[in-house]
């Protein structure tokens, strides 16, 4: 009821307010909901190794003195054939479309520890992109912590940027002997090198990829296609044809490296989308953490649980239903949820032998749901075959 009254109560508005609405886009297990728990301070998104954890759009809500950012947690970017292996609802395929209709700002975020992925932006992603062309983008590369040789943050933004950021070529140093104590910290120094004074126009879609030198500089010539004479000439919208033979784009701000899980350089990406900020109302109470309802928090963390502990599709087939949400005399909050799997081996595993990996799931559910509501949490969970 709390939750309720805050998202129904009028935003409280400083003198000059200040919104950004920022999209966090992605291949699913990029750490989009773990970036979005460490810019809001608090778990309030469902993270999981495995994919399609996040099952709908939430909203986080960060307020900072006169500033308000909106954070749109998405869906991984998939398509039709992946979601239906995965038995996925249909709104996970229009839900990150919807949130890029409503942002002032689109992160695209990267796995880098994922050597398959990692040096091309997925199909999806890049449809995404050239679709809401007017829609400024920033390329955030997440888990440089687990990269061990970080000499390949070079070839991976030269990728995934086709060698161009803010409309200028970039000049790529190698500091390979920089103090890497960091784990964050890239061993590289990006510049952006002056655009080159012949200038060819021509449509963004169809620029070449600029292929890293070894060692350092990328002085190589290309059509930046009229980059760099300020915003008159912005990225265009791209068709299908053009995207086929494209693994990156050249139309990102700016770009950060950081390690999402660990919290580092978190700060600084924060700092940034803060100054981003544009005059405007506030959408929500300063007090406002998520849109979401108590209810779909505690259904989100048990369920990253169920992923987190149960092998392969076991966890895509279980159906939640909470039968009590009672608050204790003591402000204390007593949840017993029932979770309908569909075959009795499904039982069997997730009950596990002496009922060991549900009494895990329920022990680290209650903790994470102490922390979210900030009360004592008493969760039992039962385990019935469905119908």
């Amino acid at each position: 009821e709390e939750q309720k009254r805050r998202l129904e109560n009028r935003p409280d508005q400083p003198q000059n307010p200040k919104v950004l609405r920022i999209a966090i886009i992605g291949a699913p297990n990029a750490g989009k909901s773990t970036l979005s728990n460490q810019l809001l301070g608090r778990k309030v998104f469902p993270v999981s190794k495995k994919v399609h954890t996040t099952r709908c759009k939430a909203q986080g809500v960060v307020t900072h003195e006169d500033t308000q950012l909106i954070i749109l947690d998405t869906p991984g970017l998939t398509n039709p054939l992946k979601a239906k292996r995965h038995n996925l609802e249909e709104a996970m395929l229009t839900d990150p479309w919807d949130s890029m209709k409503h942002a002032d700002l689109v992160l695209v975020l990267v796995d880098v520890s994922d050597h398959w992925t990692r040096n091309s932006l997925s199909k999806e992603v890049l449809k995404c992109l050239s679709q809401f062309p007017h829609i400024p983008s920033v390329l955030v590369l997440n888990k440089v912590d687990i990269l061990k040789k970080k000499y390949l943050l070079l070839e991976i933004v030269v990728d995934l940027t086709e060698g161009i950021v803010n409309g200028k070529k970039l000049e790529v140093k190698s500091a390979l002997k920089q103090d890497s104590s960091s784990s964050a910290k890239s061993p590289l120094q990006i510049t952006q090198a002056p655009p080159p004074e012949s200038k060819v126009p021509g449509s963004p879609c169809g620029q070449e990829k600029n292929q890293a030198q070894e060692g350092s500089g990328m002085d190589k010539s290309s059509d930046v296609g009229g980059a760099g004479t300020g915003e008159a000439r912005g990225p265009r919208h791209c068709g299908p044809e053009d995207l086929k033979d494209r693994s990156g784009w050249p139309h990102f701000q700016e770009i950060f490296m950081l390690a999402a899980l660990r919290g580092e350089e978190v700060d600084t990406l924060k700092r940034y989308l803060l100054m981003q900020a544009k005059p405007g109302p506030w959408e929500f109470h300063s007090d406002v953490l998520t849109n979401q309802s108590p209810q779909e928090i505690c259904d989100n963390i048990i369920r990253e649980k169920l992923l987190e502990y149960l092998p392969l599709e076991v966890p895509y087939g279980v159906t939640q239903v909470t039968e009590i949400w009672e608050e204790g005399k003591c402000g204390e909050l007593l949840i017993v949820q029932s979770l309908l799997v569909p075959r009795e081996s499904h039982k069997r595993m997730l009950i596990g032998r002496g009922g060991k990996v549900i009494s895990r799931i329920a022990q680290e559910a209650g903790q994470d749901l102490m922390n979210a509501f900030l009360c004592d949490v008493r969760l039992k969970l039962k385990v019935e075959v469905k119908g």
